[in-house]
């Protein structure tokens, strides 16, 4: 495992960006590790690998205006509001009345309709920044996520979307913030020759100082809607009566990236067409600013010590002698950190037949550096894996912890959530925070989470990288070997989009 970690996390690699030739590399080599654990090609045409066809764009000048009863008003970037790149269109320019829907969710589980009374054909939609409150935190980041509010815009006709900030993501980011993350490249696939997802547009983010000039005069009072989200309650909504215009000009590239995909073949006839996924990222973010000296983003932890942990549970499965039931599929996924673009491409374009996956296991960012007390299992407790995990974790002398920071939306981070909207019951699994856990994440995610630190210098716990590796081994076995996973009754991810629900 040492020996995957520090090939992958070598500065050579510059970083592992999606797109790049030293992130072909790495393909390569866990390709070669793969068929060293006795797994055989499942990508493309018999290949190691899923050709991902991607377009990232880079923002480039992006004007906003408003206007009301024939006056206009310009709106400040970097102050009001911030442009979001287009994917596209080198030159967008988007104009249309405004519509407040409040965080723009539609829910039909809890009879919750944002848009109910609203007309937002033809139109742009306003909405709060993440997610609602009085919410399980995996539903509110669900409904916080920026994809999902723009697809139930598009949905329902509106020509863009833009996101104002709301007192919850001020908890978490300020303006500037967003305003240094969406002035960066985004990046999505494409097939054939457009970006995935039927949303509106996004167009921008604006402030709580853009806010109070797009609700000035308006039927729906800025003040009353700020105060009830400070407060978490319902907030109005309405037509602010106000056209806003949105111009943005863009830099778009075409590139293509990889998954790479093998296939340990299950020995039961009747199951061995049916497939346990195991999932981990493969790609980091590449060369950034210099931090004392070094600029390379070398991704040790994050997420090379993932992959390595993949690589060791092939090797497991290799050396236990009989194979599993079912098949299992090891899948190191790109473009991970430009928004699961590579896990979201394969659950939905997978080189296996799509209702084949009955479970994905996703390892990300396992930090290693403590003999760790529990453990973290995002999902678990969501559909019949939970049960099946807590049996694996109590036989290694390990607690199953529930998530220690919901708030970080971790659920909704990672890519067993590509999964989730496939109606695939998964779970991604961390190191837990009992012990010592806590102070070492903690001084990982405070230190060395992407930044040029995150290497080979990091004090790593290889005995426990090697046991973190077994438990979901052990778990992917279980899961091959025994019933076929469903999702929990009434669970709402599983009503959302799965298909086998329990009885």
């Amino acid at each position: 495992m040492k020996a995957h970690v520090a090939f992958l996390a070598d500065d050579a690699l510059k970083g592992r960006q999606a797109g790049s030739p030293e992130y072909d590399i790495a393909a390569a080599y866990v390709a070669a590790r793969m068929q060293e654990a006795g797994l055989i090609p499942a990508g493309d045409n018999g290949t190691w690998r899923q050709t991902v066809p991607l377009v990232a764009a880079r923002p480039l000048e992006g004007t906003a205006s408003l206007t009301r009863a024939g006056a206009t008003q310009p709106l400040v970037a970097g102050t009001d509001f911030v442009g979001r790149a287009s994917l596209t269109e080198a030159d967008r320019t988007v104009e249309g009345e405004v519509v407040f829907a409040g965080y723009g969710v539609v829910d039909p589980t809890r009879g919750v309709d944002d848009y109910r009374g609203l007309d937002v054909s033809g139109r742009i939609v306003a909405v709060l920044y993440g997610g609602p409150p009085g919410l399980n935190s995996e539903v509110a980041a669900h409904y916080g996520n920026r994809e999902v509010k723009a697809e139930i815009a598009g949905k329902r006709g509106a020509k863009g979307i833009v996101f104002i900030e709301s007192a919850a993501i001020r908890a978490t980011y300020d303006f500037p913030a967003i305003v240094e993350a969406w002035s960066g490249p985004s990046m999505n696939w494409t097939r054939p020759g457009q970006p995935r997802g039927d949303g509106a547009p996004q167009l921008a983010a604006i402030s709580e100082a853009g806010a109070a000039k797009l609700f000035a005069k308006s039927p729906v009072s800025w003040d009353r809607v700020r105060k009830a989200d400070a407060a978490k309650k319902p907030v109005p909504t309405g037509a602010l009566g106000i056209t806003a215009r949105f111009a943005q000009r863009s830099e778009i590239v075409s590139l293509a990236s990889a998954n790479v995909v093998g296939k340990l073949e299950g020995s039961d006839p009747a199951l061995r067409g049916e497939y346990v996924v195991l999932t981990s990222h493969l790609d980091h973010i590449g060369v950034g600013e210099p931090v004392n000296g070094d600029a390379i983003n070398n991704g040790a932890m994050d997420n090379a010590m993932g992959i390595a942990s993949m690589l060791e549970a092939a090797r497991a499965f290799r050396d236990a002698g009989v194979p599993p039931k079912r098949s299992v599929l090891f899948l190191a996924v790109t473009a991970e950190e430009e928004g699961l673009i590579g896990s979201d491409y394969y659950a939905r374009f997978p080189t296996v037949p799509k209702g084949s996956i009955v479970a994905d296991v996703n390892l990300d960012m396992p930090i290693m550096t403590y003999r760790f007390e529990d453990i973290v299992a995002y999902g678990a407790d969501r559909s019949s894996i939970g049960p099946i995990l807590a049996k694996v974790a109590t036989a290694d002398g390990l607690k199953l912890s529930p998530d220690p920071a919901p708030e970080e939306s971790n659920f909704v981070r990672t890519d067993h959530y590509s999964f989730v909207k496939q109606g695939v019951p998964s779970v991604s699994i961390d190191a837990g925070r009992a012990g010592p856990g806590a102070a070492a994440t903690k001084e990982f995610l405070d230190k060395h989470y992407h930044q040029p630190s995150d290497d080979m210098k990091l004090p790593f716990d290889w005995a426990s990288a090697r046991r973190f590796a077994m438990l979901n081994y052990k778990l992917a076995r279980a899961l091959a070997d025994g019933p076929r996973p469903v999702w929990n009754k009434g669970d709402f991810f599983g009503s959302l989009y799965g298909t086998t629900p329990a009885p």
